[in-house]
Order: structure tokens, then C-alpha cells, then sequence
């Protein structure tokens, strides 16, 4: 138990070092035109501006994500959520895709809010499932999906279809893995394991009672899981954001933009964009909008469907919890179904 105590301790060391590395960029760039003499390359400046862009549009809904699995796993009896589900498998997964509608977040803060649902009684499956569809089926990404393409040339409907369907095949092969805790990593499964962990005080919905100061309280208990969970993910988020800045400085956007007219180098090309700058499932509508009169429809709906659901800072997020392999699984997955949403788009609309 010392151990598991020492650990916690220990946790906000990765998360001071991301933030005195942000803070650090911030001055940086903030100074770049003092060090103009200074021969500071053009490069290195456009990192630092993309990573910190990148991070200051997540950062809000990866906090948000966080207090609502602090809310979950604390404040929510366990099993709360799960006791409204169906039972059927299939049905009940169903239902889980849709519950983006009432946790309106980005992709980002998800994943901190999965944790907590795999904590509050969710299966493996289940919580992937969630993961893949809430960032599409949400009424924000809706909203502002609509706003930039309305229901011209399907879009917005390939979307929203695909997001559902994509994240519930997902769902089904992995609810036929044999041992899907394996999927998990160690240091989230032993996280779950260890007593107190996950917030919920499960002697007292047996109706048993602790003696007064035997326990810390609910606000105690929300705010060391907040720090833990902040700890843990906010470091992830650091590292993705520069992968992304660092890959939209050194490739080529002029080669992915001479793909935009063939019907399948067009998707491919807009899901490898996707993938590099890692915008917010919120407001990526309006970012891929500019790229309209390039690209064929096909490709703008493979963009929308499979960056939402996958790209580099998504992945280093993800890898608090899933291990690599299942990762790599999850990512041809998705390319694979996404891609073929593109597809039909562009040849069939």
C-alpha cells in the first residue's frame, strides 16, 4: 500500500514537466522577435506555434473530459449509467455509441471520460465503442458540421452514419476477443485494481459504514483523482501536439493538395491529413471547409470521420490506456472503414 501511495505522490512529476515545457514554449515564442538576430529557423518557430495552437484547443476539452470522469467515477454510484442500458450486447453498444448526446466533448477529452466510464462498470468493448463514436455523435460536431456543408453531397450524413457504424463493428470484433483486459495497460488495469482507486466506496453501497475520518471524502477523493488523471493524460496531450506541429512543418502540404482530384488518392490523402494536424472533432468542419474546392466530397467525408476518431495527439492519449497493439488494430480499423465511406461517396453521390 506505501507503494501505491508513493506512486500517486509521485504522478504530477510528468505533468509539471509538460506544463514547465509549455510555459517554456510560450516564452519562446513569445521572444521569437528578439531572437530574429539570432537566426532562430522559421521552422522551429512554426512548431512551437502549432503545438501550442493545438494544445490551447484541446486543453479546455481534455479538463472537461477529466471532471466528468471525476464526476462519474466519484459522485455517481457505480454502475449508474450501466443500469439504464439494455442488456443486449449489440443493443447495448448501440446505445453507448449515442452517448456523445448528453457529454458533448471533443475526442481529447473522451478519453479521460472513458477511463471513468471503464471504472464506473463499462466493459473494455464498450468503452472503445464510446471512445470511437461520441466525438462525431455529439450535438456540437453536428452543429458546426452542418454549418459548414449543410446536407450537400452527403457530407454531413456519411459522417454521422459512419461514425455510428464504424465504432459499432469495432465494438462487436473486440467484444469477441477472448481476454479483452488484455487490451488495457498494466498501469491502468492495476489503477483499477487498486482499492479506493477509482473513487467509488463500494462498502458503502453494501450498506456497510466507515468510522469518521477512516476515509477521505468525496471532494478529497475528486481532487486527487483529478490531479491523477490530469497527471497522467495532460503529458500525452504535450507529446501528441508537438508529433502534429512537427509533422505539419516538415511535410508537404503541396503534396497532398495535388491528390485532391483523383477519387481515391483524394481520401487517402484527406485522411493523411487527418491524421497530421489533429484538430478538434468540434471544429474541424470549418477547417477542412477551405480545402472544399480541392477536394472531392468523398475525401472531406474521410476526413471528418477518420480524424475525429483517430490522429497522433488522439493516439498518444489513447496509449495511457490501450496498449500498442491494440492501437495499431483500432487504426486500420478505422482507416480501412472510413476509407471506404470516402469511396462510396465519391463514386456513388
Amino acid at each position: 500500500m506505501r507503494r501505491d501511495r508513493g506512486s500517486v505522490r509521485r504522478a504530477p512529476t510528468g505533468l509539471i514537466l509538460g506544463v514547465a515545457l509549455v510555459a517554456a514554449a510560450f516564452a519562446i515564442r513569445a521572444a521569437s522577435p528578439a531572437f530574429a538576430g539570432w537566426g532562430v529557423p522559421d521552422r522551429a518557430q512554426d512548431t512551437i506555434t502549432l503545438a501550442l495552437s493545438v494544445i490551447i484547443e484541446s486543453a479546455p476539452f481534455v479538463f472537461l473530459g477529466i471532471l466528468l470522469s471525476t464526476v462519474v467515477q466519484v459522485w455517481l454510484p457505480h454502475g449508474f449509467i450501466t443500469r439504464f442500458l439494455p442488456r443486449q450486447p449489440l443493443l447495448r453498444r448501440a446505445c453507448i455509441s449515442l452517448l456523445g448526446m448528453f457529454f458533448p466533448v471533443c475526442e481529447c477529452g473522451n478519453v479521460p471520460l472513458a477511463r471513468g466510464f471503464m471504472v464506473g462498470g463499462f466493459t473494455v468493448p464498450e468503452s472503445i465503442t464510446f471512445l470511437l463514436a461520441a466525438p462525431i455523435l455529439n450535438p456540437i460536431t453536428i452543429i458546426t458540421t452542418h454549418q459548414a456543408f449543410g446536407w450537400g453531397d452527403g457530407i454531413l450524413l456519411t459522417r454521422i452514419v459512419a461514425g455510428f457504424v464504424i465504432a459499432n463493428v469495432i465494438g462487436w470484433l473486440f467484444s469477441r476477443h477472448p481476454n479483452p483486459d488484455s487490451l488495457l495497460t498494466r498501469t491502468f488495469s492495476a489503477s483499477c485494481a487498486v482499492p479506493g482507486v477509482s473513487g467509488h466506496d463500494n462498502d458503502q453501497h453494501e450498506g456497510h459504514s466507515h468510522p469518521p475520518g477512516a476515509r477521505p471524502g468525496r471532494i478529497e477523493r475528486s481532487v486527487d483523482l483529478f490531479t491523477r488523471e490530469t497527471a497522467v493524460i495532460m503529458p500525452a496531450l504535450f507529446l501528441g501536439s508537438l508529433i502534429a506541429a512537427l509533422t505539419q512543418v516538415f511535410v508537404p502540404r503541396s503534396v497532398l493538395l495535388a491528390l485532391g482530384s483523383n477519387p481515391v488518392w483524394s481520401v487517402l490523402a484527406m485522411m493523411a491529413l487527418a491524421f497530421i494536424v489533429a484538430v478538434c472533432s468540434n471544429v474541424d468542419a470549418f477547417f477542412v471547409l477551405s480545402f472544399g474546392s480541392t477536394f472531392m466530397p468523398g475525401g472531406i467525408a474521410s476526413f471528418l470521420t477518420f480524424g475525429a476518431m483517430i490522429d497522433v495527439k488522439m493516439l498518444a492519449l489513447m496509449r495511457t490506456t490501450f496498449t500498442t497493439r491494440t492501437l495499431v488494430q483500432i487504426t486500420a480499423l478505422v482507416a480501412l472503414m472510413s476509407a471506404a465511406a470516402g469511396l462510396l461517396v465519391n463514386y456513388v453521390a
